[in-house]
């Protein structure tokens, strides 16, 4: 890849990042809920699960997909079941003013915990939605020529893809959080409430559907 491909590749990923999907609506549910800082652990599970099926695209694996088409479908179905509870239990959460800023500090062993929660949250949702194989199916020949493709190249073009997603996601993150502390009366604060699991609701919805 020149230069100029390599460019033009991290934006191609990065404008894919951004595209709605079930990843951004779960992220930005997550980042009205306890703010962009918490992001980390979701969007570093998506990227991850996004490299792995970059890989297997390179690695010429992409029938897996449809060879493993009954798992795949149970997976999606796990995925869309635990969105949907999540946004049930943030629908029924109870209303609380000062919440924002109790969440936006918590203890070292539960922002681990939600690191690790989150990490696999991002991992499931991603590893559920075939638009991301069917993107670097699509996008990647145009850039790389597989046939060819070195074990350096294969490194560079995992690097582009690494900091293309986490610059894109962790973005909208950020921009979500800052809507996020305008909530602090009690009608606002349900209001977020109600946003939230509908956004949480939405994500399941697609990963069920796609």
């Amino acid at each position: 890849m020149t230069l100029e491909f390599s460019l033009a590749y991290f934006v191609a990923v990065f404008i894919f990042s951004i595209t709605p999907g079930p990843g951004v609506f779960a992220l930005i549910a997550h980042a009205l809920k306890e703010g962009g800082h918490s992001c980390w652990g979701l969007a570093l599970g998506m990227t991850m699960s996004d490299i792995a099926y970059l890989l297997l695209v390179i690695w010429g694996l992409a029938y897996i997909a449809n060879e493993y088409q009954v798992i795949f479908t149970m997976i999606r179905w796990c995925g869309a079941a635990y969105l949907f509870y999540l946004a049930w239990r943030v629908w029924h959460a109870p209303i609380v003013v000062n919440a924002l800023d109790q969440v936006s500090t918590p203890a070292t062993a539960n922002k681990a915990a939600g690191f690790l929660l989150g990490y696999a949250q991002g991992m499931l949702i991603s590893a559920t939605n075939p638009k991301v194989m069917l993107f670097y199916i699509a996008f990647l020949p145009t850039f790389v020529d597989l046939t060819l493709l070195t074990t350096q190249g294969a490194v560079v073009v995992v690097g582009l893809n690494f900091f293309a997603l986490m610059l894109g996601l962790m973005l909208i993150a950020l921009s979500a959080s800052k809507a996020r502390k305008l909530f602090t009366q009690h009608q606002a604060v349900k209001r977020l409430n109600r946003i939230t699991a509908g956004l949480m609701a939405t994500a399941g919805l697609l990963v069920l559907t796609r």
